[in-house]
């Protein structure tokens, strides 16, 4: 096997935390296969795999990261999704084999464009944002009904917690209490400091539209790379990868979006692509219009929407792998990514989604 590279928190690829999928592991657990294609993504090991003529997809964990019964979580929510029409994948079994648990999932229909994209790159055209657009809302759709409690503390799940209430800083210290890594990983950082410096000023914005929002389980990893396209029509196939999925809200996941696609977070400046914000705006609300208590939380949820999120691959980073350079980053990330929505071009964006979001017409 050659050696595989993965992708790392820069643009640079990177040895992978985990080691790759083996053909004689895989045939441990579905059986004679033959690996395909291994994924260069860098939170779990996981490829695409051929056994009697059928494509599946098999992802291994490290225990640390998720169990069986973390993962039943999730499946639960794929299985509500399929039930009701939604495209996304089969889940067809889960193993443990002593350190490591596997899930087996059904490859999806549709071609692979983006499969080599790092996160925070930009859809290949306005095209593709509006189907990405409105796929996201259809699944939106579809996960009504679903009323299982948010998931348990585990590693690498997206969260609306901290920021969803009246008083974040209490309910930061909750989350912070709940998971010993991150407790440890912020030790010895300004980290209060650091949120009543820049988090709360823009929470204290959101706070009054906090009660219009309705919790919804999203998927809360809306990127070009988890998603399979038919490319003759320009469409979103199937949605893939449901790892970080939790009980949020719609418009959570929405921002979501935003900030994973027209944001250029690796590239120097920042650049955002505002015609791409338009295109993922028009295709959500041609399917799901938002609702009058969405349209004015959106732009004041974009600052904060991935600071839980980073303080989970900092907990990752800290208590799992055992990177203080990844876990540096998730730190900056966590304060960084909410400071640059104060910085004249995160004005914009703001300003350019709230003018989107309430007028119906892009800024001019």
């Amino acid at each position: 096997m050659s050696r595989l590279l993965a992708h790392g928190m820069g643009t640079e690829p990177v040895a992978p935390d985990w080691p790759p999928l083996t053909e004689a592991e895989v045939e441990e657990v579905v059986g004679p296969a033959r690996v395909l294609w291994r994924s260069p993504r860098p939170l779990s090991a996981a490829a695409l795999v051929e056994r009697e003529g059928q494509r599946l997809f098999v992802k291994r964990h490290h225990r640390s990261v998720r169990t069986p019964a973390g993962l039943a979580e999730e499946h639960a929510f794929l299985r509500h999704l399929r039930g009701r029409g939604a495209p996304v994948v089969e889940v067809l079994a889960t193993a443990r084999r002593g350190e490591w648990v596997y899930e087996v999932h059904s490859a999806g229909v549709g071609t692979d464009l983006y499969q080599d994209a790092l996160s925070w790159s930009p859809f290949r055209s306005e095209g593709h944002a509006r189907a990405a657009g409105a796929a996201l809302a259809g699944l939106h759709l579809a996960a009504e009904g679903f009323t299982a409690p948010r998931r348990r503390p585990q590693p690498l799940v997206s969260s609306f917690t901290v920021f969803a209430g009246t008083d974040p800083l209490a309910a930061l210290e909750e989350y912070v209490a709940e998971r010993p890594s991150l407790a440890a990983a912020l030790a010895g950082r300004p980290w209060r400091d650091d949120v009543r410096r820049v988090h709360i000023p823009f929470h204290r914005r959101l706070a009054p539209y906090l009660p219009g929002l309705e919790p919804l389980w999203t998927h809360n990893d809306w990127h070009a790379s988890n998603l399979l396209w038919d490319d003759s029509a320009g469409e979103v196939s199937t949605v893939l990868d449901f790892g970080l999925s939790d009980r949020t809200t719609a418009v959570h996941d929405l921002a979501t979006a935003i900030e994973r696609n027209t944001v250029q977070w690796l590239e120097p400046s920042f650049p955002v692509r505002l015609d791409q914000v338009d295109a993922l705006l028009d295709g959500y609300t041609s399917v799901r219009p938002l609702r009058p208590g969405e349209s004015t939380a959106l732009p004041e949820l974009l600052p904060l929407v991935h600071a839980e999120f980073a303080l989970s691959e900092l907990g990752y980073f800290h208590g799992v792998t055992g990177s203080a350079e990844n876990a540096d980053l998730a730190y900056d990330y966590f304060v960084g990514h909410a400071e640059w929505f104060g910085t004249t071009d995160g004005v914009r964006l703001l300003e350019h989604v709230r003018h989107r979001v309430t007028v119906g017409q892009p800024m001019t």
